[in-house]
């Protein structure tokens, strides 16, 4: 499939404000463009940007319900109440668990934490999770990263004598469960000033505020960042306003002193002495965590995160990396077979979305094989399999359209659902598939824009080869770290050539291992092209490129250079 290049331009008033901050901050042009199309737009929305500040986080008492939340942790402690920390299976609802619970158990010992099985309980508030509250005691339970629908399973724990505190940011109904507090920033009450928060963020929120309250000194949760900064990155959550401030001093922690457990997940991962971003996370550490709930129980991840112990450590992430290795064969087979399912099947070529369901599927993949169908086909994709009774499933979709909103347009077909605008799950009787099959393709083919419908990158700026300066990579760094709402800046360079160098690389000689020049200047650049092989012949025999990349720092031998990774590649004139 083609990729359209898509050109961001400025106004002219932000042309204005590129050019005064371009000056007042001594940064090139281009650079301050960057700064511009992201809404830096003065000196100290520029100094803000670039020196991420504790002292900027919101005041956690202007999100609803938190003094209540804090009331209740705060008198569950002084009587001695045994305190359950409740989360879900994936990596924000682990690290949520963990980071509550190691901040609390500092201070309190009647603390224990518990996680549903996927398999026997579902996602969310389970009633065996209630019930096992109940029975051994727990008088009140955090909840986070899932709750906010759960309004039945909170009156039961109610009657059952089980108090719930919930801390959640998916989208609530626009009824409440009747719990003590209610903490997400995304109720249609809660005047909050930040409402993209992971899970682990709300928790965190939560024990900031349990610090103001009882005189504890902030720091000591400083260390739990890391946990932060694993949620930030693995449920692709903006990386703008606080989660940047959250994100920066989470990475910052994982670099300089991470924590037995997440040391150990480096370890294993091969990122031992590796300066970690957040692309490390989302493709190499957050996949092995996520892997002991897809494949195994999701405890285990939480047992590793919050371990002291080294050998222990040790034990448990070789483990979870297992289970990794083990969730890779299975979600590439299911893939296979869910595209050779579309590929029989010639009403998937005129429909505008993806529902697929197999009833022996394994669950804990179809989440992951559902971006994957979403990516191959460019269409918003459910994945569904059978589980305790019902078809239940994963929602992926591609930039721009709103899936949660679909979903929620055949809400009456469905038992449950939840999630957030390109990812979520839900779960409906198996004689509502179909059904529910031609209603969500009426609303995608109905509500999704044309652009939508095909591959587009975005491009930051056009580069010629003598901007690319030591100086220029250095401020470019700091626009870090990069993710949705920053992405890392992705250039364009037009009519460059092969210095005569440039070569097949790779087992099947299937990338590019370029060395490139330009008109602007005699620097020769050099660049990784993945899975590009054909445009060798085209570089060889001098004709020109435009080429789109992101600029990249290659660490090798001990040398330290700038690299293009290249994203796409056009010739003869192409858009």
């Amino acid at each position: 499939m083609i990729n359209k290049w898509i050109y961001r331009t400025l106004s002219e008033q932000q042309i204005e404000t590129q050019s005064k901050l371009a000056e007042e901050l001594s940064i090139s042009p281009v650079l301050a463009q960057l700064l511009v199309q992201r809404d830096i737009l003065t000196f100290d929305d520029a100094r803000s940007f670039f020196r991420p500040d504790l002292a900027n986080l919101h005041d956690p008492f202007l999100m609803a319900d938190m003094d209540k939340a804090v009331e209740r942790l705060t008198k569950a402690m002084r009587h001695n109440e045994k305190i359950l920390i409740y989360g879900d299976y994936d990596v924000d609802g682990t690290t949520s668990v963990s980071l509550v619970y190691k901040f609390l158990k500092q201070f309190y010992s009647n603390v224990d934490f518990y996680i549903p099985d996927r398999y026997n309980e579902g996602y969310g508030i389970s009633i065996q999770g209630i019930d096992y509250a109940a029975t051994n005691d727990f008088k009140l339970v955090i909840a986070l990263d899932c709750g906010i629908k759960a309004v039945e399973k909170v009156k039961y724990a109610t009657s059952v004598g089980v108090d719930f505190v919930i801390c959640d940011h998916h989208t609530p109904d626009a009824t409440l469960p009747p719990a003590v507090a209610v903490l997400d920033p995304k109720r249609d009450d809660c005047n909050y000033p930040y409402e993209h928060l992971s899970g682990c963020g709300v928790g965190f929120k939560l024990m900031q505020a349990f610090t103001i309250v009882n005189n504890i000194d902030f720091a000591q949760l400083v260390p739990l960042m890391e946990l932060l900064a694993l949620s930030i990155a693995s449920d692709i959550v903006p990386i703008t306003g606080e989660n940047r401030i959250l994100a920066f001093y989470g990475l910052k922690q994982i670099n300089s002193n991470p924590s037995i457990g997440l040391k150990s997940i480096l370890d294993v991962c091969g990122l031992t002495d590796k300066e970690i971003s957040i692309s490390d996370i989302v493709f190499k550490i957050g996949p092995r965590i996520n892997a002991s709930g897809r494949m195994k129980l999701a405890s285990e991840a939480v047992q590793l995160l919050v371990s002291s112990n080294p050998v222990f450590a040790k034990e448990k992430s070789d483990t979870i990396n297992e289970y990794n290795n083990d969730r890779k064969d299975l979600d590439k087979n299911i893939t296979d077979e869910a595209i050779a399912l579309i590929a029989s099947d010639e009403r998937f070529i005129a429909r505008r979305s993806i529902v697929v369901h197999k009833p022996d599927w394994h669950k804990g993949v179809i989440g992951i094989v559902a971006s994957r169908l979403s990516e191959e086909y460019y269409k918003p994709s459910i994945v569904l399999t059978n589980s305790n009774g019902l078809a239940s499933g994963s929602a992926r979709s591609v930039p721009g359209f709103d899936i949660y909103k679909a979903i929620d347009s055949c809400r009456d077909l469905l038992e449950n659902f939840g999630g957030h605008m390109y990812a979520a799950g839900l779960s409906m009787k198996e004689e509502n598939i179909l059904p529910f099959t031609e209603r969500f393709e009426k609303f995608v083919f109905e509500n999704i824009l044309e652009e939508q419908t095909y591959p587009q990158i975005d491009i930051d700026a056009v580069l010629e080869f003598k901007d690319i300066t030591p100086k220029f990579f250095r401020v470019l760094k700091q626009f870090g770290p990069f993710g949705p709402g920053n992405m890392k800046p992705v250039f364009v360079s037009k009519k460059v050539f092969d210095y005569g160098t440039s070569r097949l690389v790779g087992k099947e000689q299937e990338h590019l291992k370029l060395e490139l020049v330009d008109s602007s200047s005699e620097n020769v650049i050099n660049g990784i092209a993945f899975r590009m092989h054909e445009y060798n012949d085209h570089l060889k025999a001098l004709n020109p490129l435009d080429i789109c990349y992101t600029l990249e720092e290659n660490n090798f031998n001990g040398n330290t250079s700038i690299q293009l990774m290249i994203r796409d590649i056009k010739i003869d004139g192409q858009v």
